[in-house]
């Protein structure tokens, strides 16, 4: 395994998240209060949090969250489950477990970058760039020409981050079917489920499509439980899930026990916190098409399909490097520039910028941005 680089999102969140005033890029839904998550809890679950003694958990998972976990899918029940310290985890366990020398990955661009640089670090990759000239769109044609006899692992990631992008249900059905008659595990991100603008939208779960798909999921962002730390992994294949607990005795070990109580708590009742969340969304969208609607000449906005992220283009002259480092130094207004999501895969647009919209009252952020671009005309 070679060296990994720096991981370019958190190193500029750990110069700017909790210093800018404004936190105007946030990648997960509004968060709630320890007592707000503890107020939806049944009987057993709330014995279970006021009786809880601070001792190892299985490695797999708290069976109770595995069941409440299997209940999010249609053909996934709770052996088909494993759970990890948040999705970055499992993703970098799934990758090491599947790939190696020799192998072969196809990634889809722009992407969490880990998405790409465990895979590089493990074997050749090859990008597939969702096309901004044309909504973001998924060439299937072109990522079935990529693959290889070797190739292993095809990963998407849909509601996408960066762009918000969701492809149609019947190309994503056909691209399991591709990955399944191929022998290829089709690894599916899919943490902002659920967040979709049209529910019609939704996307099926690639676990469900395929014994060999692999369905990534966590706490953390449609759900805007991130300070859980809890993912997971629903898979069908049960050597695979084996190996997966195997390699997760060199990570974490186990969960931490309140996390996943409270998370179980939060997924037994995630239609009523999703229905939270999708209503800050839908509150928000029309005031963020107001803003940028105020700067024609600076911005291209398009809202996003799914999640609570957008990637709008930046039309200053000056750059969108130059214009966000200047936006919070100068305003402590923080948004993530295109560089973040730059790929060592594909080209990436270099002229788009990452804001979040799943945060209730976007109002000072956006009054403290309007004023700052007022200053500069």
């Amino acid at each position: 395994m070679t060296k990994l680089p720096d991981f370019r999102l958190e190193t500029h969140f750990s110069r700017w998240e909790f210093t800018a005033r404004h936190h105007l890029t946030a990648s997960d839904a509004q968060t709630m209060a320890m007592s707000e998550l503890l107020a939806l809890a049944g009987p057993e679950d709330r014995h279970a949090w006021d009786t809880l003694t601070l001792g190892y958990t299985e490695t797999f998972g708290d069976p109770a969250l595995r069941q409440a976990v299997a209940g999010m899918y249609e053909h996934v029940d709770a052996d088909d489950v494993i759970c990890f310290g948040g999705a970055q985890e499992a993703l970098n366990l799934a990758m090491q477990v599947l790939l190696g020398p020799g192998d072969h990955a196809v990634v889809v661009t722009p992407n969490y970058q880990s998405a790409e640089t465990i895979p590089l670090s493990l074997c050749e990759v090859t990008g597939v760039a969702l096309d901004p000239g044309n909504d973001w769109a998924l060439d299937l044609d072109e990522l079935t020409a990529a693959l290889r006899p070797e190739t292993r692992v095809v990963s998407v990631n849909f509601p996408n981050n960066p762009t918000g992008k969701v492809i149609d249900a019947a190309d994503f059905t056909r691209l399991a079917r591709i990955c399944d008659e191929r022998g290829i595990h089709l690894f599916s991100d899919e943490v902002y489920r659920g967040l979709e603008r049209d529910p019609a939208r939704t996307l099926p779960q690639a676990a469900d499509l395929s014994e060999r798909g692999l369905s990534l999921n966590v706490t953390s962002k449609s759900l805007g439980l991130p300070g859980l730390r809890i993912g997971w992994i629903a898979c069908r294949d049960r050597e695979l899930r084996s190996r997966l607990e195997r390699a997760k005795h060199y990570t974490t070990i186990c969960n931490s026990a309140p996390s996943e109580i409270l998370a179980r708590i939060a997924i037994t009742h995630r239609e009523r916190i999703l229905a939270r969340n999708r209503g800050i969304i839908a509150a928000n969208l029309p005031v963020f098409e107001e803003f940028f609607a105020a700067f024609p000449e600076l911005f291209e906005w398009r809202a996003p399909d799914g999640g609570c992220v957008a990637y709008p283009r930046y039309l200053g002259a000056d750059g969108v490097e130059e214009f966000c480092t200047g936006l919070v130094e100068e305003a402590g207004v923080l948004l993530l520039p295109a560089s973040v999501y730059r790929s060592e895969l594909t080209p990436t647009p270099a002229d788009h910028f990452r804001i979040g919209l799943g945060r209730r009252d976007p109002g000072p952020a956006l009054d403290a941005f309007a004023g700052w671009l007022k200053s500069r005309r």
